[in-house]
């Protein structure tokens, strides 16, 4: 543990980033996820499911938790799969 004052306030703001980033990034592999599964299951909610996840991706990337392309890359991918 850091003795520096800003230091130790660094590493709660850093843990605090770090839990709010993980959460926001497993809620949008779970969106992701579910909209694959109706897809390969031909659900009748599907397409909805793959317009929250596309704008799940957009916002993570929006926030940096992934990279511009790689969302642009899984919307792709899905969007090819809705079609």
């Amino acid at each position: 543990m850091p003795n520096i004052k800003s230091a130790i306030k660094r590493v709660k703001v850093a843990e605090k980033a770090n839990a709010a980033n993980a959460q926001a990034k497993s809620a949008m592999r779970t969106t992701v996820k579910k909209a694959e599964q109706a897809l390969a299951n031909n659900a009748d909610n599907a397409n909805e499911l793959v317009l929250a996840a596309s704008k799940a991706l957009d916002s993570a990337a929006s926030k940096g938790l992934i990279h511009k392309n790689a969302a642009a890359r899984k919307k792709s991918r899905l969007a090819k799969k809705a079609n």
